[in-house]
C-alpha cells in the first residue's frame, strides 16, 4: 500500500513539475506570441480600464474620458472637437491614435515608464499608472480667431511666437469632431466611413501634414538670399529687371500682374509683388545660395516634429534657369507648409533667427507632478540681422503703403506679404491664397506673433482672389487676438 501511495505521490509530482515547465515556456518563451495574438484581448482591456489623461489648452483640458460599463470601460470625449482636431487628433479603440494623441500615448495612457513609481509591482499586476496630462502651447482666442476667420472655406493658419518657437495656433478647415470615432462600434464605424469618404478629407491636417505652392510669401526668402549674397546693396537700389522677363533659355515670357515694375527697386518689387524682379533676381543670386537660405528657414527638413511629424516643405535643387526663376517666386517645384510660412515670417521678426517650433509646453503626472518641459529649441541663422531689419522694413511697407492694408492693427506695428499661387494642370486650378505676417504693439520691443494663412478656396472669381483680400483679414484677426487677448 505504501509503494502504491509513493508512486500515486512522485506522479503528482512529476504533474505539478511537468505544469511549471509548462507555465514558464508559455509566459517566458512564447509570451510575446500570446501577446500579439489577435484573440488576447487583455491589453486592450487593462489599456481602456481608466481614464485617459487630458490634452489642456490654457489651463483647461479640451479631452475627457466617459466611462461606458462595458469591457473597453472609458471612452475619449472632446470639448469643441472641430476646433482643436488639428491639435489634439483622436483616441479611437477602434482605428488608434492621431497626432496629440499618438505622439504623446504614453503619458496619457499611463504607460510611460517615468509614470511608474513601482515599475516591477505594475509589471507584477499587470496595471498602469493614472494617464498623465499634456499641456500645450496653444493660445484659445488665437485659435478660435483662426478657425473662425476660415470658417466655411477651404485652407490652415499657424501662428508662432517668434522669440520662442511657440505655436499658438493651429487650425484646419473643414474640421471634424474626434469624440464619434473613440469607440468601437457601429457609431465609430460610420463616422470613419463618412470621414474618408468625404472629398474634402476633414482629417487631413493641413497646417502641417500638406504643403501649398507659397506664391509671392516665398519672395521674402528670395530676397533674404539676394540681400545676404550682396547681388543688392540695398532695398533702394533698382534691380535693372526687365517687364515682361524672358525665362533663360526658353521662349516663355513671365509677366507681372501689375505696373511699375520694369528695373524697380527691391522695396518697390516688394510692396507691389513684381514677378519678373524676383525671378531675376533669383536667377543672379544662383541655385546653391538660394538653397543655404531656404534650407536655412526649414526648407528640404524632413525631420520637424513638433512633437507629431510635419511634412517637409521643399525647395528642389535639380532645376534649370528657368525653372529656378519659376521657383523663386514661389511655382514650380517650390512647396511650403503653412507652419513652415509662419516660421519664415517669424524669422524675419526675431532678427533673422529661427526656432524650432513646439506644441506641448509640458507633461505632467495626474497628481500635477511635472514630467517634461518644453526647453530652448534649436536656434540658427536664416539670414544676416541687417538683412532681418531691411525684410521688416519692406513686409512693413506691404501692409502700410500696398496690399497687405487689410491686416494692419491700429496700435500695432504690421510687417506682411501676399501672395497667389497657381496650380493645376495648366494652372487651371483655383488660385491658393496666402498671407504671411508679424505684429507687435507700439509700446513692445519685440513681435509677439507671426502668422501663415493658406485659403483654398477664394471666394469669387479667379481674378478676384488675392491674399491680401481674402488671407490678410484671418491674420489680422489671430494677431488681434494675441496682441489684445482682453
Amino acid at each position: 500500500m505504501t509503494r502504491h501511495i509513493r508512486h500515486a505521490a512522485l506522479f503528482c509530482a512529476l504533474l505539478l513539475v511537468a505544469l511549471l515547465v509548462n507555465a514558464a515556456r508559455v509566459q517566458v518563451l512564447h509570451a510575446e506570441d500570446y501577446e500579439a495574438n489577435p484573440a488576447n484581448r487583455r491589453a486592450a482591456i487593462v489599456r481602456y480600464q481608466q481614464p485617459r489623461g487630458d490634452i489642456w489648452v490654457d489651463g483647461r483640458p479640451v479631452t475627457g474620458s466617459r466611462d461606458t460599463g462595458e469591457h473597453l470601460r472609458y471612452e475619449r470625449t472632446y470639448s469643441e472637437g472641430p476646433l482643436y482636431a488639428p491639435v489634439t487628433g483622436f483616441a479611437s479603440q477602434e482605428y488608434g491614435t492621431t497626432l496629440l494623441e499618438a505622439t504623446e500615448d504614453a503619458v496619457l495612457s499611463g504607460a510611460a515608464p517615468v509614470l511608474q513609481p513601482l515599475p516591477l509591482w505594475n509589471e507584477f499586476t499587470r496595471s498602469r499608472s493614472a494617464g498623465g496630462d499634456v499641456l500645450t502651447t496653444i493660445d484659445p482666442r488665437a485659435q478660435r480667431a483662426a478657425y473662425e476667420g476660415l470658417r466655411g472655406r477651404k485652407g490652415a493658419v499657424a501662428a508662432v511666437e517668434p522669440s520662442t518657437g511657440r505655436i499658438l495656433a493651429l487650425v484646419s478647415v473643414p474640421s471634424y469632431d474626434p469624440e464619434p470615432l473613440s469607440g468601437n462600434g457601429r457609431t465609430a464605424r460610420e463616422a470613419w466611413a463618412r470621414l474618408n469618404a468625404d472629398p474634402d478629407k476633414p482629417m487631413l491636417n493641413r497646417a502641417v501634414q500638406r504643403t501649398y505652392p507659397p506664391g509671392s510669401t516665398f519672395k521674402v526668402v528670395t530676397a533674404a538670399a539676394a540681400l545676404d549674397a550682396g547681388v543688392l546693396k540695398g532695398p533702394d537700389e533698382p534691380t535693372r529687371s526687365p517687364d515682361p522677363y524672358l525665362l533663360p533659355g526658353t521662349t516663355t515670357r513671365l509677366v507681372n500682374g501689375t505696373d511699375k515694375c520694369r528695373n524697380a527697386t527691391l522695396r518697390v518689387a516688394f510692396v507691389r509683388s513684381c514677378n519678373t524682379v524676383f525671378a531675376q533676381l533669383g536667377v543672379t543670386t544662383g541655385v546653391e545660395r538660394l538653397r543655404r537660405t531656404a534650407e536655412s528657414f526649414g526648407f528640404n527638413d524632413a525631420d520637424l516634429h513638433v512633437p507629431f511629424q510635419v511634412a517637409p516643405s521643399t525647395f528642389d535643387t535639380t532645376v534649370d534657369a528657368a525653372q529656378l526663376a519659376l521657383s523663386s517666386i514661389g511655382q514650380y517645384n517650390t512647396r511650403a507648409t503653412p507652419l513652415q510660412m509662419a516660421m519664415v515670417a517669424a524669422a524675419v521678426a526675431s532678427g533673422g533667427q529661427v526656432r524650432e517650433p513646439y506644441l506641448v509646453e509640458r507633461t505632467t503626472r495626474a497628481s500635477g507632478g511635472t514630467v517634461s518641459a518644453a526647453g530652448s529649441g534649436a536656434v540658427r541663422r536664416a539670414m544676416l540681422p541687417a538683412t532681418a531689419s531691411r525684410l521688416r522694413e519692406l513686409m512693413r511697407g506691404v501692409v502700410e503703403d500696398g496690399t497687405g492694408g487689410k491686416a494692419a492693427i491700429e496700435g500695432a506695428v504690421v510687417g506682411g506679404k501676399t501672395g497667389t499661387a497657381q496650380h493645376g494642370l495648366g494652372n487651371s486650378g483655383m488660385p491658393y491664397a496666402w498671407f504671411i505676417s508679424w505684429a507687435q504693439r507700439e509700446d513692445e520691443l519685440e513681435p509677439k506673433v507671426a502668422v501663415a494663412v493658406v485659403v483654398e478656396d477664394g471666394e469669387g472669381s479667379r481674378r478676384q482672389i488675392s491674399g491680401g483680400g481674402t488671407a490678410a483679414p484671418v491674420a489680422r484677426a489671430v494677431m488681434e487676438a494675441v496682441l489684445r487677448p482682453e
